[in-house]
């Protein structure tokens, strides 16, 4: 198996281009400030999973889904400045969180899982 055929990589994939599309219509004084953080943010979550997938270290690969975890968080913090600055409707910040705790979920999941594969 490789780490783009994992779903919660393909769903964080799938959020981070959705959160770049977004982030073009912010007012264009926030597309170096706001939408660059919330790119960036998004865009980390994957690709720590990409980074740290199938390591031999167990260790470094829980290291890289607890940083993904974060990047979620950090996304999530964004898209509620974003909100509250109206830069994005509230029923798309609503479904856009909820697809990221799912996400979350699913990566808590497969924490779990290495940590009682690993003992």
């Amino acid at each position: 198996m490789q780490y783009h055929e994992l779903e919660v990589y393909k769903k964080l994939f799938q959020l981070a281009d959705e959160v770049f599309r977004i982030t073009l219509r912010f007012p264009k004084y926030e597309m170096y400030e706001l939408g660059s953080q919330v790119r960036r943010s998004s865009n980390s979550g994957p690709a720590n999973i990409a980074e740290t997938f199938g390591n031999k270290h167990t260790n470094i690969y829980l290291e890289g889904i607890s940083r993904a975890m974060g990047e979620i968080r950090e996304t999530q913090h964004h898209l509620n400045v974003a909100l509250s600055r109206e830069y994005i409707i509230k029923d798309k910040y609503n479904e856009l969180n909820e697809r990221y705790n799912e996400c979350s979920k699913m990566l808590w999941g497969l924490e779990k899982s290495l940590k009682s594969t690993n003992n």
